[in-house]
């Protein structure tokens, strides 16, 4: 498209009716001249899992997308200190690191949630006519008009200007724009499962924080929820040549425990009250050299950085992908740009975001190595582990205002385009 006629529409699909998808709907929604149209697999809107991590900037999103308000503050818990994380020596239970929330607004603090307390506020803020459920899309293919034609399982077809992979780590969009891409098994798995919070509670010692306990391979993760409800997470390789499963299958027990019993007897207790576990195999992939493609395609969320969860901070991030994509469509239409022009603008802000996380991420992975190698004992792989992986310094990421950072990026585009005499704005 080489522009926007003055009435045109710029027909829009999101695959995907996760935060990512859903933020997107409600910020596309905002915009006059879209035709919306959300696509989600399920038959019903449920988040499988557990808990969800709301950080200082996942907040700031939620204002930004006006849907802060639909969060009950009785869904929420947030630790008595203030504190965001602990992280304790899995085999002693010795806290060695506990982090503050220095200069954070009160209404910013760190919170866990239900991942149906997230889910619930945004579709609050979803016109649901435009979501069609049960539309599991299975082939993409692009019109000689720079349009792009869905299939989906059904039988159902759509021609869209702008495709969204907001549809995750295995994302059939992702595939679509970089067939090259893959993502593969990375050695650890997570067991999930939710525990009645008055049971753990009543474990001597126990501590009603945000709490890691880590082993030099693997953790555990213990977190009040509210509502009476207490969430166990542990992530740890699983044993050579056991076979990989699909998303979220039941899992036994005795799996969950196994890895565990060198740990202090404050986590045997706690994994002693699981009644039901479901284990979720992590995949990843690789960072990508762009979040667009073909002018016409943009992907958000885990589609955009499949990392299976790295950071606690998914939703934020994939909240502050649907702002700047908006805002990128929306500053395009507004000079009279082609979409393609707002696309490249998203992912000159987004693409280089991301390539920061996986080098946090590939820093972590030397580190294990290192201590690895070393074969120093226990509780020294475990200091060293969160001396070097669990410090303040990477929390800018949990502090980034990507709306400051659009708002210089957008005007540092304006600028080299009125200096090169490009770009005729006309509808400011």
């Amino acid at each position: 498209m080489a522009g926007y006629p003055p009435n045109s529409t710029l027909g829009v699909a999101i695959i995907g009716a996760g935060p990512a998808g859903l933020g997107a709907a409600i910020e596309f929604a905002k915009l006059p001249f879209v035709d919306l149209r959300v696509y989600e697999r399920a038959q019903e809107l449920r988040e499988i899992g557990t808990g969800v991590s709301i950080q200082r900037n996942t907040w700031r999103m939620l204002e930004a997308l006006a849907v802060y308000g639909n969060v009950d503050p009785k869904s929420i818990f947030r630790a008595a200190d203030g504190h965001s994380t602990q992280h304790r020596n899995g085999r002693t239970g010795e806290l060695l690191v506990s982090h503050g929330q220095k200069d954070t607004p009160r209404q910013h603090l760190h919170a866990r949630a239900l991942r149906s307390v997230l889910q619930k506020a945004l579709l609050q803020g979803v016109d649901k006519s435009r979501l069609r459920l049960s539309s599991k899309l299975v082939h993409i293919a692009e019109n000689p008009s720079g349009t792009l034609s869905l299939c989906f399982e059904d039988g159902h077809r759509d021609e869209v200007d702008l495709l969204v992979g907001a549809d995750g780590v295995r994302s059939v969009v992702r595939a679509f724009a970089f067939p090259d891409h893959h993502i593969s098994y990375t050695g650890q798995t997570a067991y999930r499962a939710l525990v009645t919070a008055d049971e753990v509670l009543s474990i001597p010692g126990f501590p009603d924080a945000v709490t890691f306990w880590h082993a030099p391979e693997n953790w555990v993760y213990t977190c009040n929820l509210n509502n009476n409800i207490y969430e166990v997470t542990v992530r740890t390789p699983l044993p050579p040549g056991t076979k990989t499963v699909s998303w979220g299958q039941a899992a036994t027990l005795e799996e969950l425990r196994r890895p565990f019993k060198d740990y202090c007897p404050v986590v045997q207790a706690v994994l002693g009250k699981v009644q039901e576990v479901t284990r979720f195999d992590l995949f990843a992939g690789s960072h990508l050299p762009s979040v667009v493609s073909r002018g016409s395609v943009a992907l958000v969320g885990d589609a955009s950085h499949p990392r299976s969860g790295a950071f606690g901070a998914g939703a934020g991030f994939a909240l502050e992908d649907a702002y700047v994509l908006t805002q990128a469509v929306k500053w395009a239409h507004e000079r009279n740009l082609p979409v393609g022009d707002g696309l490249d603008l998203f992912d000159k802000v987004r693409t280089p975001h991301y390539k920061q996380m996986y080098a946090v991420l590939a820093r972590f992975a030397a580190a294990d190595a290192s201590i690895k190698e070393s074969k120093v004992p226990f509780d020294e792989a475990v200091a060293l582990h969160v001396k070097h992986n669990w410090t303040e310094e990477d929390h800018w990421l949990y502090h980034y205002d990507v709306q400051e950072v659009w708002k210089n990026a957008y005007e540092a585009e304006d600028a080299r385009r009125a200096k090169q005499g490009k770009g005729i704005i006309s509808r400011l």
